[in-house]
């Protein structure tokens, strides 16, 4: 029998326990939104007792929603760009590499703490064009270690929110400022879901702190020059929500009556 990997993590880093196992549920649902096989297999890599997380599978989609709709827009990219390069920063152990299976002409990065990095050597596989870089996503020093001599996506998924408004608009400029053109595929919580963080069970249990709110594109288009807008859409209008739960289909009709609930959680997709 193949030994586990042990989880020793702390705060913010705990949370892709938490979006790793809903995947897995996920994947064994009737009619799943993500479908991630290679999540199931993950956790079964894993010397953790996921009962531990208090997290029941009703929830999953207000991870693979999102998961989801970065894939399709991921897909889209290399579609359009056989060669390129692909930095998926503050990846934790999520297996997008391993579900979209670039091709050859792409040169893919997964960026995260020291420990995370640790992590996913532990429990995937090496693959041809694929790197990994062990940092914190605010040391700018990791864009040094990756070449900008082809178009460039950067996907950000699920990290923004854990930084502050300076940190984040910081960010995206490095980006911008370091590849010739590309895309920024990023997540945000609004005004709304920061304030009421101290009801999110996840935030409450890892003891993370939320930070950056963003209420719109105005909000990032204002701050971080030479971007322009692709797609913005909340949750409950992301192309992939059709597959969830009759539960989550009432949530998005009563969500028009409140518009800060509705968009809650965004997700935008920026050229560059």
């Amino acid at each position: 029998m193949t030994e586990k990997a042990t989880v020793d993590l702390t705060g913010a880093a705990q949370t892709m326990l938490t979006t790793l196992y809903l995947k897995a549920l996920d994947a064994g649902f009737e009619r799943p939104v993500l479908g991630d096989g290679f999540a199931e297999r993950a956790i079964e890599r894993l010397d953790y007792d996921w009962r531990d997380l208090g997290i029941s599978k009703r929830w999953a989609p207000l991870v693979t929603v999102r998961t989801a709709q970065y894939d399709a827009w991921a897909r889209d990219f290399l579609a359009a760009h056989d060669r390129a390069t692909v930095v998926h920063l503050g990846c934790g152990l999520d297996c997008r590499v391993q579900r979209l299976d670039p091709g050859p002409g792409v040169e893919w990065y997964d960026v995260d703490y020291p420990e995370v990095i640790a992590l996913r050597e532990q429990i995937y596989p090496a693959r041809p064009g694929y790197h990994l870089v062990a940092t914190s996503a605010t040391d700018p020093s990791w864009l040094d270690e990756i070449p900008a001599d082809r178009p460039t996506l950067l996907l950000a998924e699920g990290i923004s929110m854990y930084l502050t408004a300076d940190q984040g608009a910081e960010l995206l400029r490095h980006v911008v400022d370091r590849f010739p053109s590309g895309e920024v595929q990023i997540d945000f919580y609004n005004s709304f879901a920061i304030r009421s963080q101290k009801a999110h069970t996840l935030n409450r249990k890892t003891g993370s702190t939320l930070y950056w709110a963003v209420d719109g594109p105005a909000d990032v288009l204002n701050r971080v020059q030479g971007i322009r807008l692709l797609a913005a859409v909340p949750f409950f209008d992301a192309d992939t929500f059709g597959p969830t739960s009759k539960g989550f289909h009432a949530v998005r009709r009563l969500s028009r009556l409140v518009p800060p609930v509705r968009k809650a959680l965004q997700y935008h997709r920026y050229a560059f």
